[in-house]
């Protein structure tokens, strides 16, 4: 008997090493990956000097690269469900080192955000696969810890960019922040030999379903950076055109079983709200530190890296309590944590760039706790035929939040350019405020409904 369970301890100790080998590996690529949207941001101020652009055309260049990866995670997640994940990472890691290598020889706007959307495309394989990885293959006991570690990445990913990109924007000039990117290629032979072998599944690709998806969320970030009436029209007719086909398809590209379940729209909301907070407050501090504070590119790294630093330690907690606790108090304290740092950076964020580093400690933690204990969530509550879906369409929201974030932080920026700088982010974080406010009524009804489901 003890020769059978010292068997089994040591099977177990190795299905758990290659576990953790396979998070470890995937968080650096993440690392990789989530830089290279961060480092951009830092830069961004003098792209837009370099390119003639204002803050609304330039942020097209986080909001493109933004929808682009939103349907790229999607995308790549409904393959999932045929195509063996190994096969995915080495067509999205590989198309992001080709289009890394273009962008560096980028001259012009146009040039430019085509290879950040090129990059968005192969990047959204490496981010919409992981949570897909972590529900399928990570058993729900070790799942939140799994999940902690991959958000963690990308949270020091978030202030890691920064500091990196400001160096190297400073003493080398943006174009040389493609060639960062280019080293996640040298992740695929350790995917090629850590994730398990799969069988392939007879599948359909829903391809016009995910053109109309991606037509649909492009119009509607038009519309809000333009206020064309033509472009709400042409956004109406589609979103119509979208949702009458996918209650016609058999297969398609987003299901809309998914979309009438309740709890877990209340989750994408939440989900989505912190995505847009945390992504409006990386194209923000980079502004108000340089236009405020004459802020040079590496001092706007080091300002914001302490606040990543927090979180991934903080995600190193975080990830035990979920498993320890559940969801549902992480939710509730990351929420209070983006709504207390939303109200600072209205009153604080121009009175001195030592608040800004203060403040965004608490929304750094604040997203990581949200991000990985909403993802958990999600893996809780649907079935597992349905989690490849699910984590897809979450991550589409997620993105279109954060682009979203953006354009609408650069339209109050352009709208409020005759104004005192202290007005005008005043202005943009108390309508942060109201946003957050509501996600937590949000999760208050998803709570309230889960807790008489559960007696019930």
């Amino acid at each position: 008997m003890s020769s059978i369970l010292t068997a089994s301890s040591k099977t177990e100790s190795a299905v758990h090493l290659q576990e953790n080998k396979l998070i470890l590996v995937w968080s650096v690529t993440i690392l990789l990956v989530v830089m290279n949207t961060t480092m951009f941001n830092v830069a961004l101020p003098f792209i837009l000097k370099d390119l003639a652009l204002n803050s609304s055309t330039a942020s097209w260049l986080v909001s493109g690269y933004s929808i682009m990866f939103a349907l790229s995670t999607i995308t790549f997640g409904r393959l999932s469900d045929f195509v063996p994940l190994t096969r995915l990472l080495l067509y999205g890691i590989c198309l992001l080192g080709i289009s890394s290598i273009i962008g560096f020889f980028s001259t012009n706007f146009f040039l430019l955000l085509g290879v950040r959307i090129l990059q968005a495309a192969g990047a959204g394989a490496v981010m919409g696969l992981s949570m897909i990885m972590a529900g399928r293959y990570i058993p729900l006991s070790r799942r939140g810890k799994a999940m902690a570690m991959i958000t963690s990445a990308a949270s020091l990913a978030f202030g890691l960019g920064p500091v990196l990109g400001g160096v190297i924007t400073q003493y080398l000039g943006w174009n040389y922040l493609f060639i960062v990117t280019i080293f996640s290629v040298l992740s695929i032979p350790f995917f090629l030999k850590l994730l398990p072998n799969e069988v392939i599944k007879k599948g359909h690709f829903d391809l016009y379903g995910a053109i109309l998806t991606g037509l649909s969320v492009t119009g509607l970030l038009l519309f809000l950076s333009t206020f064309s009436y033509g472009i709400l029209l042409g956004t109406v007719v589609l979103f119509a055109m979208w949702w009458k086909y996918l209650n016609k398809t058999e297969e398609p590209f987003i299901p809309p079983i998914l979309l009438r379940n309740k709890q877990y729209t209340k989750l994408l909301f939440v989900n989505g709200t912190a995505f847009f907070i945390n992504f409006s407050n990386l194209f923000l501090m980079p502004i108000i530190l340089t236009s405020v504070f004459g802020k040079g590119p590496a001092e706007l790294g080091m300002i914001i890296f302490p606040g990543a630093i927090i979180a991934v330690v903080a995600g190193l907690f975080i990830g035990r309590y979920i498993d320890r606790f559940g969801n549902g108090p992480i939710i509730i304290f990351g929420q209070l944590l983006l709504l207390g740092a939303s109200i600072q950076f209205a009153w604080l964020s121009t009175v001195n760039p030592y608040f800004i580093l203060f403040t965004y400690m608490f929304a750094s933690v604040g997203f990581t706790a949200l991000a990985s204990s909403i993802s958990n969530e999600i893996t809780r509550i649907l079935p597992i035929t349905q989690i490849g879906s699910g984590i897809g369409i979450a991550q589409l929201m997620q993105f279109f939040a954060a682009g979203l974030g953006v354009t609408i932080s650069g339209l109050l920026l352009t709208i409020q350019e005759n104004l005192s700088s202290e007005i005008v982010y005043r202005t943009i974080y108390i309508c942060f405020s109201f946003v957050i406010i509501m996600a937590v009524i949000i999760y208050g009804l998803y709570y309230r409904r889960a807790k008489l489901q559960q007696f019930s």
